[in-house]
């Protein structure tokens, strides 16, 4: 179930505070019955009609981006500055799963399916996400024992499903660790090494539940086979 407004604003009809606009001067109805109420739940199966003609139903796309750096993870952006949907070549109105930070890199999610993108983004399905951080010193074994433990930000401990130690230079005092979360806090994974005492140089998703980037380049994307959407699905029950 989603709200009327957002379904409206995806099928391309309207903007979001448009829709809301077309609700309120009574332009829309719900399975024959008007509505006016903001709000309202609707699903697949009901039927919309907005001035007076009936609301196609568009089809699904699911997409597989590898985000650059410095691209803001949005649909769009009052600063006008590149978004991850200048990437996607579709005449779909689609919007991120979830967010990558403007310098962060890496896979990310865009599609038109508000039921998926909302049961990935909910944190209480735990879907894994991987990410690979390049810090500005090389970690101590202890550091990395407290990050197992889970390191506390904001009063909610946040506890890696795992966490590996990919390469460092001693001389350089540089390394590279690989982290796995299922939480999707802003800023989760900087923060997390701030508090230990670490900065992150550079930070990449390699990794969104079993979707991997495999060959893309940066700013490349490719669609999603119906197989890996099922087992996204899946992910969730």
């Amino acid at each position: 179930m989603e709200r009327l407004q957002k379904v409206i604003a995806a099928s391309g009809v309207a903007s979001r505070r448009k829709a809301e606009e077309l609700i309120l001067a009574g332009k829309v109805k719900v399975n024959g019955e008007l509505c006016r109420e903001l709000g309202t739940k609707v699903s697949g199966d009901d039927v919309i009609m907005v001035n007076g003609e009936i609301l196609s139903k568009e089809d699904k796309v699911y997409y597989l981006l590898n985000k650059p750096r410095g691209v803001v993870s949005t649909a769009s952006d009052d600063l006008n500055r590149k978004t991850i949907v200048d990437y996607i070549d579709t005449d779909k109105r689609i919007y991120p799963v979830g967010r990558l930070d403007y310098d962060t890199t890496g896979l990310i999610l865009l599609t038109n399916d508000g039921e998926l993108a909302n049961l990935l983004m909910h944190p209480t399905n735990g879907v894994e996400k991987t990410y690979v951080a390049k810090l500005n010193k090389v970690i101590t074994s202890e550091d990395i024992r407290k990050l197992k433990n889970g390191i506390e930000i904001d009063g909610i401990k946040c506890i890696p499903t795992r966490v590996k130690l990919r390469s460092k230079d001693v001389e350089k005092d540089k390394c590279i660790v690989e982290v796995t979360i299922v939480e999707g806090r802003n800023h989760i994974i900087k923060n997390v090494f701030m508090k230990l005492g670490y900065l992150v140089d550079k930070l990449t998703r390699i990794k969104y539940a079993d979707l991997t980037l495999d060959n893309l380049k940066s700013g490349e994307y490719r669609s999603l086979t119906i197989k890996e959407v099922k087992r996204l699905y899946e992910e969730t029950k």
